[in-house]
């Protein structure tokens, strides 16, 4: 693997930052999972949109996207993958020990391992712990992901590949690096941003090609709903057969299915929607 780090490409054993840096001291960062088919990212204008979003949420300086964009093509170009994961990392950079940044200015790394496609469909469960939708960090896709860690640990116990998570008024929120949509008398609905929820970029596609609504939606929906599916940059629209104990058999249902194929037509035809 060879990786940016800082203004050039390195080998993965040589690709360091130092081990002050405020992204591994405190989880002072951002990043963004850009999906690559064969040596093309998609929808890459979007995730730096987000990329530069999450960082004034911060209070880091813009990323230089223009720099970022030459990373972007000097990994993929080094690293060949059929279906690749593209991970942009951009931290507080080198700072004293404490919350207090320093002066030396942000760090920026690339890189991108292959990966598989993912299945049809997947398990789900529920975690009793609550994303706040009132937190300094909602809506930002930063690097400070302990939770989600340990939400997908329990995931895994379970024979799951996510969690979900209400908010901190009990209605449905995310999952660990998702979001979740529910089928409800045929229409398709997800939480709203106002939720807690990340503002997925395979999220918002799908509710812009498929007219999903954005719906303020208890937890109960989960028990409810005819059809259950995930968006995310690596799940594209990935079906759900089991939410915690109950089965929704003959997944992917006919309304996730069409979801599942318009998005793959749309993004077939349109790699920078």
């Amino acid at each position: 693997m060879r990786i940016w780090v800082n203004g050039g490409l390195h080998d993965a054993e040589d690709a360091r930052l130092p081990v002050l840096d405020h992204g591994l001291t405190v989880g002072d960062g951002i990043f963004e999972t850009v999906r690559t088919s064969h040596g093309r990212p998609f929808a890459l204008t979007r995730h730096l949109d987000r990329l530069t979003r999450s960082a004034r949420g911060l209070g880091l300086p813009d990323p230089d996207l223009d720099e970022v964009r030459r990373a972007v093509a000097a990994v993929v170009e080094a690293n060949p993958a059929p279906l690749g994961r593209l991970r942009l990392t951009y931290t507080g950079g080198l700072s004293p020990l404490g919350s207090d940044r320093g002066d030396d200015g942000p760090s920026l790394v690339v890189a991108l391992d292959g990966v598989t496609r993912r299945p049809d469909t997947t398990a789900v469960i529920t975690v009793p712990w609550t994303r706040n939708e009132r937190g300094a960090l909602t809506g930002l896709k930063t690097t400070s992901y302990a939770e989600n860690v340990v939400a997908l640990a329990r995931a895994r116990e379970q024979g799951a590949s996510e969690a979900l998570f209400p908010n901190t008024a009990d209605r449905l929120c995310e999952g660990t690096g998702s979001n979740v949509f529910v089928v409800l008398d045929g229409r398709v609905h997800t939480p709203p941003v106002a939720s807690g929820c990340l503002a997925g970029i395979t999220r918002a596609l799908v509710v812009e090609w498929t007219g999903a609504e954005e719906t303020d939606l208890p937890m109960r929906a989960l028990a409810e709903a005819d059809e259950v599916f995930l968006t995310s940059t690596l799940r594209d629209v990935q079906a759900v057969h089991r939410v915690d104990g109950r089965e929704l058999p003959g997944a992917p249902g006919p309304v996730t299915a069409k979801a599942m194929r318009v998005f793959e037509e749309r993004a077939g035809e349109d790699l920078d929607p």
